[in-house]
């Protein structure tokens, strides 16, 4: 009766839970947060001292008070400001460009029957194992043919449209997109156009978004194609701009830094406003493809 009566006062057993994190997965994320904050640290805090801050020993680990000297000197250098504008536009076309073309090509290819619709898909899978080097050649002489060399629609227009994009889209469409809701369109008599503008792409908006936004920043952060067809310093993206702050025989790091970091604020004030997003559309990307 006693051990009885001592059972049923004894409190219940709590189970252990199964949400906890252990501290060694959060000292390994913090490590590569270090990481992958550090370099982007590193180079603030070279652009705010000078060139003989990054050969220092013991180095240094906190800003100086030298940034707006050398910013000054960016500006006065190189047209920098000319350079933020044109990669702003190239970046936003190229960016608008694959959200809108890849969706429609990825439509085309997930829901729209036509005669060689695989083997086109298997071509355009099929580039993306062709090195991006590969096609300079071939694309100069091209831009060469049409006069486009040294403007800036030879950057924009090769950019449009990217296999891994048209890719991504067709399976995302593929997946959103019922063929029963396309039927019940063309019943209503709804054009093939009208589908895709007005059904199909507000449901894959979020991902057409996303793939924006990958062509934002790569086309941001270009520096081969631009470097070989731009040829005058009013056309300067900013790579090629940052490129320019460099002589030939030696390169002054604080100057460099500097031009590196106003070059990736733009980028870091995207990523402040749409990082959620971004990370919310791979994950959907993730768990849905």
């Amino acid at each position: 009766m006693n051990s009885a009566s001592s059972t049923a006062t004894r409190a219940p057993h709590r189970p252990r839970s199964v949400n906890r994190i252990h501290p060694a997965v959060y000292a390994a994320l913090g490590g590569m947060v270090f990481l992958s904050v550090f370099p982007l640290y590193w180079m603030f805090v070279v652009a705010t001292t000078d060139s003989a801050t990054a050969y220092s020993l013991p180095p240094h680990v906190l800003p100086g008070g030298n940034f707006f000297h050398l910013a000054g000197l960016v500006f006065e250098i190189v047209p920098f400001v000319q350079a933020l504008l044109n990669s702003l536009f190239v970046a936003t076309s190229i960016g608008v460009g694959q959200a809108l073309l890849c969706a429609l090509a990825g439509f085309a290819f997930a829901k729209l029957s036509f005669r060689g619709r695989n083997t086109l898909f298997l071509i355009v899978v099929l580039t993306m194992t062709v090195p991006a080097q590969l096609s300079v050649v071939p694309q100069y002489l091209i831009m060469s043919r049409l006069n486009w060399v040294d403007t800036l629609q030879a950057l924009i227009v090769p950019g449009l449209v990217s296999a891994f994009g048209i890719f991504w889209m067709r399976q995302h469409i593929g997946n959103v997109i019922n063929d029963e809701l396309m039927n019940a369109a063309r019943v209503d008599g709804a054009t093939t156009w009208q589908i895709f503008w007005r059904i199909a792409f507000p449901l894959v908006r979020p991902a057409a978004m996303i793939l924006g936004l990958f062509g934002f920043v790569n086309a941001w952060n270009d520096f081969l194609w631009p470097f070989i067809v731009l040829k005058s310093p009013e056309r300067y993206t900013v790579q090629i701009a940052i490129k320019a702050l460099q002589n030939n025989r030696d390169i002054d790091l604080g100057l460099a830094m500097s031009g590196s970091f106003l070059a990736t604020l733009p980028l870091l004030v995207l990523f402040v406003f749409v990082g959620r997003r971004l990370v919310q559309g791979i994950m959907e990307g993730a768990f849905k493809g």
